[in-house]
């Protein structure tokens, strides 16, 4: 399925009632400990014990699985039996997402192979237990969940104490004896597996599961413009969005005017006719309709049914719907793959072993043992090839193929624990094969060249082979970004050796510190690192995993701001870069970089269960490329300032205030004071936003400087008195209840919902909510100390005088935007006089302190002490109660007016590995296109997309071929020369590549053009004639100047020049 990697890029999209939990006694024997990095001390766990869900720490987790899903999360007992590299990742991830409690089982000890991915084992633990040497590590991921170790064996009184089991490198004898007790006992269960660059998955939830919300995604809904009355009903949305519901989907309606059955009728299945309209019920009993109107999805349970696993593997084959594909591309593949599964299986139980790396003679058994399974299955589609790899590299140990199998599996528990989000249903395959070295490169692995050293790399030695991994230690990477896909990285990095030997290293940078809401996703974090810098604990988190990394951290953000460390002599010295950004601008910026140096990139995001893989490379594929206009839509002004009818117009409004009110009027007033030229800087900026600004400074310094704390809520009152009552009556009388346009229809019908003032009250919550909050804000920007006293703060707002409002008929209010841009033109006069006489005031300003400065806000909403989520929350809630919108609670007010991106481990790991498998092929060299895969995949659904790059497309000039990959590299001065003219510039140009330079161009500056007179300019040194031209001097860390020629041969080429200075 090869569709472009731009189709795969993922851009950011956008009332819980706490309960007490009691807890009974634990008696002392039984209490599991966590234990602290880095600290001696044992907490028993009773300690950290929850009364309901911790959202400090499942924040970001939470806009992906519910608090009622948490909820059940947490009561949940998980199982997970074997500790190599697969274990352990979905033991990570599940423990990260909040289980009750996980018990970790292995009767085997550690050996060399294990280190491949195994990231909780060392050297020091060779010959000792895996489950016990990774349960102290595994119980420091959440204080909340009990870890606990097991070494027996898994007999049935023990397996009846869980609700979910999984199982990972079992033999098949043991799937099958656990699977039938485990859907004989409704408990939940599953199988992960990987064998090499394969990987293998199966679930059975039971012969009745179900399934609350199949998708995870907020409901859907619209805004309703007429309704037929007919059999079925016709729906008509309003035309300001296309609707997105599907067939099948089922509604219910609140607000209709007239139709006012549909009001409460209940859940209403609906036909999609078109993107504005759908069919709904008989409405032809039904009374007219008016207008109005709101159609809102509702969820539907789905009850699932499972088939145990000795019927679903026979079933495989027969049934296409029991294996989910995770590459279209491989279908026949991946049927031969669940087979090959099981040849391995009886392979294994036959010589007690797996196949030997490249071992030719077990190839064969494989292969004839799997043709067995294929007459007994009556299956003749048979990829012999298929069976031939996995067992070239069966007795492989891959750090990324575990973390991406690892993910998937670990997010099934979170599915069986939750009922959130659709489960596999039944089977899934997987293969990385491509990742192989290819032999018409000259690579020849042999079974010498693949056989165990004793060392920490053996697993992955069995694959690739020992002269990969001398070169995989040789590498020099770029890791963008420590937060969640990040620490991946560098987890998966630390495993497979990537920069760990004698040339290698890894240089990693992140400007951020560590939060609590991070140690919920970033897993090399704990609590006692909250406040110290994400590198830097991130790189010595990776040496503890291998000791050999040579790491470095850096607390840059990489940027034109610090290309003075990141110059061209840095890039020249890298090996490749991989991108853990979290906002496109960065990506683009990133990826201009590696272009621009040649360097390939692996860049990788998420949002909540959805996450996508890029893989740029030089000379053979597309750019991540520039941004585009995919994030969220800009809201209207005038839908923000007059017309909401969505809580997230309220949201982004009460944003605005916030940042208005507490943030930009507060810098403004620093700059005015500390900047003369502050004035008459603001007037060049345009009248209209010159007198806004100016008189925003004139009464803070002015007639609303608060004294004192009184005067705070005071302030705070009229606010109130001002946007919800005020504002509204005048727009209320601008346009009237009954307005109608000049149609004849309604002025308030369809996306314009009609207000109405409300009227203080102090014993309204949300009404003192907005007063304490706004009250203390404003105290703050003052220096001002508040108060949260409801008691005191009613007792001053007893004797506020609000001032008396009468709208006036002279005011106009724009329904458009277009319609205010022409209106602020017409008052172009009028905004000239005001701003004249806003300079006259505040040149008469006189102030009893000149040092007095204000205390600017910076949003931030993780911070429940500072009245930040306090403020947009009452402000939102009180617009969306003017305008009969439902009210938004903290939990999605924060995720709206916050922007916060969805997160979840189990998305993190999964899209990590998948960047890693990327890597192998980099750093192999491997040269075709048909190599490389972009990936978009969905966990919710187990929807997966994978598809080559889009070749990087080409251009000509003079007859000759060039892509985005291609420049003109001019080394300006040779050792002990002179540095290049322009005129040897472009006679350089003309003598190697055939063109005739007509203009050239530095940012906005003209070197040269044949146009115009600069004939002088032809002896000039390439370095002068830019100072001359910019009359700048060029930065002392600069190493490469960009240029953009035009060519007589082609004025339209924009293939840069670039200049290296040294």
């Amino acid at each position: 399925m090869a569709e472009c990697a731009r189709q795969n890029k993922l851009h950011n999209i956008r009332n819980t009632t706490k309960t007490e939990t009691k807890v009974k006694p634990i008696p002392l024997n039984h209490i599991t400990f966590y234990f602290d990095r880095g600290s001696k001390r044992q907490t028993p766990l009773k300690e950290m014990a929850q009364a309901d869900i911790d959202e400090g720490l499942y924040s970001r987790q939470l806009y992906v699985i519910d608090h009622d899903a948490m909820r059940r999360m947490g009561k949940a007992d998980v199982l997970i039996a074997g500790m190599r590299g697969l274990g352990v990742e979905i033991a990570k991830n599940v423990i990260l997402a909040g289980v009750r409690s996980v018990t970790v089982q292995d009767e085997g000890v550690v050996e060399w192979r294990d280190l491949s991915s195994q990231f909780y084992l060392k050297d020091a633990d060779l010959g000792q237990n895996r489950a016990l040497c990774s349960e102290k590590q595994l119980s420091s991921l959440n204080v909340y969940v009990r870890v606990s170790a097991w070494t027996n064996k898994l007999n049935n009184d023990f397996l009846r104490k869980f609700q979910v089991v999984v199982l990972t490198n079992s033999p098949l004898e043991e799937q099958l004896r656990v699977g039938t007790f485990c859907h004989s006992n409704n408990i939940k269960f599953i199988v992960a597996d990987t064998r090499g660059l394969c990987g293998q998955l199966f679930c059975d939830f039971g012969e009745s599961f179900e399934v609350r919300d199949t998708n995870g995604e907020t409901p859907v809904s619209a805004m309703i413009a007429h309704i037929s009355k007919e059999n079925p009903g016709i729906v008509t949305c309003t035309d300001e969005e296309s609707h997105e519901f599907t067939d099948g989907m089922f509604v219910n309606f609140s607000e209709v005017q007239g139709m006012t059955e549909l009001n409460g009728y209940g859940p209403i299945e609906i036909k999609v006719r078109d993107s504005y309209s759908f069919t709904i019920c008989d409405t032809s009993k039904f009374s007219e309709y008016v207008k109005g109107g709101v159609a809102t999805e509702v969820k539907q349970p789905e009850i699932l049914n499972f088939k145990p696993l000795n019927v679903a593997l026979d079933e495989a084959l027969r049934d296409s719907e029991l294996v989910e594909m995770t590459d279209y591309g491989k279908r026949q593949r991946h049927l031969s793959l669940h087979l090959a599964f099981q040849a391995l299986h009886r392979f294994t139980q036959k010589y007690s072993r797996t196949p030997h790396p490249r071992s030719q003679a077990d190839v064969e058994v494989m292969v004839t043992i799997t043709k067995e399974l294929c007459t007994d299955a009556k299956f003749d589609e048979l990829d012999e090839d298929v069976v031939r790899d996995l067992s070239l590299v069966a007795s492989g140990d891959l750090a990324p193929v575990n973390a991406f199998i690892g993910g998937l599996a670990a997010q099934e528990v979170v599915k069986a624990c939750s009922g959130k989000f659709t489960p596999l249903r039944q089977w899934l395959y997987f293969d990385a094969l491509e990742c192989l070295p290819l032999e018409e490169d000259g690579v020849v692995l042999t079974e010498d060249a693949c056989a165990p050293r004793d060392s920490r790399y053996d697993g992955q030695i069995a694959v690739f082979g020992s002269d990969f991994q001398d070169k995989l230690k040789k590498q020099n990477y770029f890791l963008v970004g420590a937060g969640a896909i990040g620490c991946e990285l560098l987890k998966n990095f630390a495993l497979i050796g990537l920069g760990a030997g004698e040339g290698g290293k890894i240089t990693v940078t992140d400007m951020d510190s560590i939060e609590r809401s991070n140690l919920n996703r970033q897993f090399l974090f704990r609590s006692q690192d909250i406040g110290r810098l994400k590198s830097e604990v991130a790189a010595e988190s990776v040496k503890e995993m291998n000791p050999y990394m040579n790491i470095i951290s850096h607390q840059n953000r990489v940027c034109a701001e610090t290309e003075e460390v990141y110059t061209y002599s840095f890039y020249s010295h890298l090996d490749g870069v991989a991108a853990a950004l979290d906002n496109v601008d960065a990506r683009v910026y990133l990826d201009q970089c590696c272009v621009k140096n040649k360097k390939p990139m692996l860049e990788g995001g998420t949002l909540g269960s959805k996450g996508h893989t890029l893989v740029v490379v030089p000379h053979l594929t597309e750019s991540y490329g520039p941004s585009t206009s995919g994030g969220q839509k800009a809201i209207p002004i005038c839908t923000l300032k007059n017309f909401p009818h969505r809580i997230e117009h309220t949201l982004q409004w009460a944003r605005d205030q916030f940042e208005g009110l507490f943030k930009q009027t507060a810098e403004n007033v620093n700059h005015y004071l500390s900047d003369p030229t502050f004035v008459d800087r603001t007037v060049a900026r345009g009248d209209v936003e010159a007198v806004e600004m100016l008189e925003g400074v004139y009464k803070c310094l002015s007639e609303e400087w608060p004294q004192n704390w009184a005067d705070c809520i005071s302030w705070a009152r009229k606010q109130w008195e001002m946007l919800y009552n005020n504002h509204i009556r005048q727009l209320l009388h601008c346009f009237p209840p009954d307005q109608v346009t000049s149609s004849g229809l309604p002025f308030w019908m369809g996306a314009k919902r009609c207000p109405h003032p409300l009227i203080f009250d102090t014993n309204n919550i949300t009404h003192m909510d907005f007063i304490v909050a706004a009250a203390n804000l404003y105290g703050q920007i003052y220096g001002i100390t508040g108060s949260k006293n409801r008691a005191d703060i009613q007792s001053v707002l007893q004797g506020v005088k609000v001032p008396e409002f009468t709208p006036k008929s002279s005011v106009k209010i724009a329904e458009t935007d277009q319609q205010l841009k022409e209106e602020n033109e017409e008052r172009k006069e009028e905004d000239k006089v005001k701003l004249e006489m806003l300079k006259e005031k505040l040149s008469k300003l006189q102030l009893a302190n000149q040092n007095f400065r204000m205390h600017p806000q910076e949003f931030e909403k993780d911070d429940d002490s500072n009245f930040h989520m306090d403020y947009i929350v009452a402000t939102s809630n009180l617009r969306a109660e003017n305008y009969d919108i439902p009210t938004a609670d903290r939990h999605k007010s924060k995720l709206i007016a916050g922007r916060i991106i969805p997160a979840i481990a189990t998305t993190t790991a999964a899209i990590a590995g998948l960047m890693c498998l990327e890597l192998y092929k980099l750093v192999q060299g491997h040269r075709k296109i048909t190599s490389y895969r972009n990936a978009y995949l969905y966990l919710a659904t187990q929807y997966f997309v994978f598809s080559q790059p889009c070749v990087a497309p080409t251009f000509t000039v003079a007859g000759q071929r060039y892509s985005l990959w291609d420049d003109f590299l001019v080394q300006g001065r040779h050792e002990g020369q002179k540095e290049m003219t322009l005129e040897e510039l472009l006679k350089h140009i003309k003598e190697k590549h055939k063109l005739n330079i007509t203009g050239l161009y530095y940012g906005r500056a003209v070197l040269y053009s044949n146009l115009s007179d600069h004939t002088g300019r032809l002896k000039l040194s390439i370095t002068d004639l830019v100072r001359s031209a910019t009359k700048g001097e060029i930065p002392d860390h600069q190493q490469m100047l960009e240029f953009i020629p035009s060519f007589e041969e082609d004025e339209d080429c924009m293939m840069p020049i670039r200049y290296l200075l040294r």
